[in-house]
């Protein structure tokens, strides 16, 4: 299956899971959010959201600082 993260191709295999996704791209999810087709996918759903063909990703890093 393909999604785009960040604009990029990416390949995954189905099923997979916002969570499982992020462990694949080792990404840290400290201060990250994420949208799945521009709708903020809450942190509590990431282990339970599965993801489809075609879905657009978009991280956020949430950064300190003034």
């Amino acid at each position: 299956m393909q999604i785009r993260v960040n604009e990029s191709p990416v390949s995954v295999e189905t099923p997979v899971t916002l969570s499982v996704l992020l462990q694949q791209l080792n990404k840290s999810t400290v201060g990250m959010a994420v949208a799945v087709n521009q709708q903020i996918c809450p942190r509590t759903q990431w282990d339970s959201h599965l993801l489809h063909d075609g879905d657009e990703i978009l991280l956020f890093q949430a950064i300190a600082g003034g």
